[in-house]
């Protein structure tokens, strides 16, 4: 979906009203400038994961500078080719294609090389030790992880779609499993005890969440990974993985 604005105040009531993936907007504008409106999209934690492409028609450094200094991930000087447009637009969603790999990697606990920004890190660093806080919490749904995360639902609902292409439940879900896979791999546990320690009663259920996430059965999992994982780093070797 497509929407499109006149200036960049309307422009910032459409981002906060439906959170595009990127935000392609003009310096010259009257009311707000592009400048501008790329500033209020970073510095708002709910938006602050939006990709923003400013289009320019100056070469002046200063204004490629200042592009960056408010947090551009990206500017394209006027006039351009539509191609060239496009590219940019497409190597921006490959971006996020690794951000989400990134996520994967994390929560199925692999050694990660991919370069994410401070951001998304902490933002996901934060979000897997409250749903870690909660493990025991039945009640811990979209509302008490929205409070303890300081946002709206809607906001925490689409960021979390946006960095890891999964809803807020299935997210959660896959951090719980993701603890049980560390107690697994970190104690003499039956496995039959694990689920329930990280709010998962149902084992059958548990036992097929896990092999979804982690593609083989617990025991499996257990078999190939205990030697290999590594406690101080919460990570997996990548030569044994």
């Amino acid at each position: 979906m497509v929407y499109s604005a006149f200036n960049g105040l309307e422009g910032l009531k459409l981002v906060e009203k439906h959170m595009p993936d990127i935000v392609l907007s003009d310096i010259s504008m009257e009311g707000m400038n592009g400048l501008d409106l790329c500033k209020k999209i970073k510095q708002n934690d709910d938006l602050s994961h939006i990709t923003v492409i400013l289009l320019t028609a100056t070469t002046s450094n200063d204004i490629h500078l200042q592009s960056i200094t408010e947090g551009a991930d990206d500017y394209v000087t006027k006039p351009f080719d539509s191609d060239i447009l496009l590219a940019r637009v497409d190597s921006v969603l490959r971006n996020r294609g690794q951000l989400r790999k990134y996520f994967l990697d994390s929560i199925t606990l692999r050694e990660n090389i991919n370069k994410v920004p401070l951001e998304y890190k902490e933002f996901l660093d934060k979000c897997i030790e409250i749903v870690e806080a909660n493990l025991e919490n039945s009640e811990f749904n979209l509302k008490s992880f929205s409070v303890a995360m300081g946002m709206s639902h809607s906001s925490l609902y689409k960021k979390i779609k946006a960095i890891s292409g999964q809803t807020v439940n299935v997210f959660i879900r896959s951090i719980r499993i993701r603890r049980a896979a560390v107690i697994m791999l970190t104690e003499n546990i039956n496995i039959a005890q694990v689920g329930p320690q990280v709010g998962i009663e149902d084992q059958r259920y548990f036992r097929q969440q896990f092999v979804k996430l982690f593609g083989m059965k617990p025991s499996e999992y257990i078999k190939k990974y205990r030697n290999s994982f590594n406690k101080e780093l919460n990570v997996i070797q990548k030569g044994d993985a």
